[in-house]
């Protein structure tokens, strides 16, 4: 409460802040815009490479800011990935600690432990729309809310295990009679753009900084837009993912099988209509929401307080939508635990991009620091500001992954190891040469060193981020 009375003082009188906050902010803290994406995968925009995919507003972005390549979410305790993603990103916590109070989060909020209360007592009037899906009171986090959505729009029964070439598809993306993204009316992705535009509207009347979370629902199925974005995409645009493959192999044993709602969307055996399929729908809603990206950018830049503002943007995870066989985000492959994540501010290098590996919540300390305030005790992320200001450097020994009890993952000098218990099986990829993770190198006798030194790595990070799965008896060969 002393932290926000003090910043509203210092703007009421005109006084000098800090000089703490650095990048040229000296006279006044910087706003922040964060718009944060569901279900978008980090090859799904078309500047960084994906040209089978039209983002202008995104690429716009990724011109005007930094990108960090390899920006990984920690996992899920539980098939809604949204869901441990979005706790850990209010919270700070590692993912099994994010766990230990998912159930309490409204208690963790109500005694300042969350994002949104450390900005609002930094002094920043706060601003929400869209998905929110964490057990805590969005209406209270923020100063101003609106559109609070769950997890995701209704899918209708037609919106599974299709489409079945050559058969009727009896499920529209353009359609909507079928509600999802279309209830109420309007696209939520142009609900989202609306409330974000008068948002701003509202904050170029104020000399209080200010703090907006925009999130969107898109691209999560169902994936649905305009009949004029699925037709920017005919079939013959879409390439099917060089890691295609029909059925994977472990669905089952790893929790991605028939069971898991995000795998029935498409039908088993997959097929590449049905893939390319997916994928045209996939683009297509991206696409839409990129239009509506754009809407918010240039919103702000009419506010004139484009110069104070840092602008992030990412997603609680990515989508396989055909890669490996899989379709959902259930898994440890880059395609689906690596997002996008830009940041554009003033003092930021435009254009540029630092390989540094991250995790898509150190946004959270980022903009602590930026508010001048100090890093709580019990956030685990990291800022960012060091990495920006130094174009990379060091940051986390190790990137770590899990999924339920099923799968684990860590992530070092180039190498990813996934293993699986219930298999049991381990993999290894050479992600540095090997991108789109189709060479397994686990069974070749020269990676067992590779392997073991992994293994040991993972096993540490099971102490940080409050794993208890002992993996030491189904992997005795790895244990030293």
């Amino acid at each position: 409460m002393f932290e926000r009375l003090f910043w509203q003082l210092c703007l009421f009188v005109g006084l000098a802040l800090p000089s703490s906050f650095g990048w040229g902010f000296d006279e006044k803290p910087p706003n922040i815009l964060f718009i944060f994406a569901d279900d978008h995968a980090y090859e799904a925009i078309g500047a960084l490479g994906h040209t089978d995919i039209d983002t202008p507003n995104l690429d716009r972005l990724t011109r005007s800011g930094t990108t960090f390549t390899r920006a990984y979410n920690m996992g899920a305790w539980g098939g809604a990935v949204c869901v441990a993603s979005r706790c850990m990103l209010l919270t700070g916590r590692y993912l099994w600690h994010a766990r230990a109070v998912y159930d309490s989060a409204d208690s963790e909020r109500a005694a300042g432990r969350f994002w949104t209360e450390y900005m609002r007592g930094a002094g920043y009037e706060s601003y929400f729309t869209g998905k929110w899906h964490v057990k805590a009171d969005a209406s209270r986090a923020f100063d101003h809310a609106r559109n609070i959505r769950g997890g995701m729009p209704n899918q209708t029964k037609e919106g599974y295990l299709r489409p079945i070439e050559g058969q009727p598809d009896k499920w529209s993306p353009f359609d909507p009679s079928v509600g999802g993204f279309w209830k109420g009316g309007k696209h939520w992705s142009e609900v989202v753009a609306d409330d974000a535009v008068d948002f701003l509207d509202q904050a170029a009347q104020r000399d209080q900084p200010f703090f907006m979370y925009v999130a969107f629902n898109a691209p999560h199925d169902p994936r649905q837009s305009p009949k004029e974005y699925i037709d920017r995409y005919p079939l013959d645009r879409i390439r099917l993912p060089l890691s295609f493959q029909a059925e994977y192999p472990y669905k089952d044993a790893i929790g991605c099988g028939e069971n898991l709602r995000d795998e029935r969307l498409a039908p088993f055996p997959r097929s590449e209509y049905a893939v390319k399929v997916n994928r045209q729908e996939y683009y297509a809603i991206i696409s839409h929401m990129d239009t509506q990206i754009g809407r918010i950018l240039d919103a702000l830049q009419a506010t004139g307080k484009q110069d104070n503002t840092w602008i992030f943007f990412t997603a609680d995870h990515g989508l396989a939508v055909g890669h490996h066989g899989l379709l959902g985000k259930q898994n440890m492959y880059e395609h689906s635990v690596r997002v996008p994540f830009i940041v554009v501010a003033p003092s930021v290098g435009q254009g540029e991009q630092i390989d540094t590996p991250i995790y898509l919540q150190d946004v959270m300390p980022t903009t602590l620091q930026l508010a001048a305030v100090d890093r709580p005790d019990h956030v685990q992320f990291k800022s960012l500001l060091p990495l920006l200001k130094e174009r990379g450097g060091p940051h986390y020994d190790a990137i770590y992954g899990a999924y339920t009890k099923q799968q684990r993952m860590v992530v070092d000098d180039g190498y990813k190891l996934i293993l699986y218990p219930n298999v049991p099986k381990v993999r290894l990829f050479h992600v540095a040469s090997d991108p789109h993770e189709m060479t397994d190198l686990a069974n070749d006798p020269k990676y067992q060193p590779v392997i073991r030194k992994l293994f040991e790595t993972f096993r540490q990070l099971q102490q940080e981020t409050g794993d208890t799965l002992d993996l030491s008896a189904v992997f005795p060969n790895l244990a030293s």
